[in-house]
């Protein structure tokens, strides 16, 4: 049975307890007077929560439509395939600092292409048209 008490976890008590607070100096600190202000006092300042827009946002989708969209105040995204419209809705006014009226989503679908004998595929992606509030703009391309 030796060998079980060795695989249980018992302390034993020791002979001769030595009290710790004997061993430590006792060292008295003087309090100071003054008492200073609580934190609480101080301005609260909000963190600004970790923005997950660049993982939803992929990139401006510039094509000739688009630009036509952008004066409709209507601008398009090319977005993660698995991101909802309240997800890329948070994202572009996190991202952006605009107030987003609506958001309509297209999945473009993957298209065969053919180079000669050699047969492929041309990815497909999904594609958010973002509509902003009245007065409100994104500068896509830089002037």
């Amino acid at each position: 049975m030796a060998i079980l008490d060795l695989f249980k976890n018992k302390k034993e008590p020791e002979k001769n307890p030595v009290k710790k607070q004997a061993l430590k100096p006792s060292v008295k600190k003087e309090k100071p007077t003054e008492k200073k202000e609580a934190p609480a006092v101080l301005k609260r300042v909000e963190k600004k929560q970790f923005s997950s827009a660049w993982r939803i946002l992929k990139s401006a989708h510039v094509t000739e439509k688009a630009s036509q969209l952008n004066e409709e105040n209507q601008y398009v995204f090319k977005v993660v395939s698995t991101a909802g419209k309240q997800e890329i809705k948070k994202a572009i006014q996190d991202f952006y600092g605009v107030a987003v009226e609506r958001v309509n989503l297209i999945n473009v679908p993957e298209k065969k292409r053919r180079v000669g004998k050699h047969e492929g595929v041309k990815s497909g992606y999904k594609k958010a048209i973002v509509k902003l509030m009245e007065g409100e703009k994104i500068e896509i391309l830089p002037r």
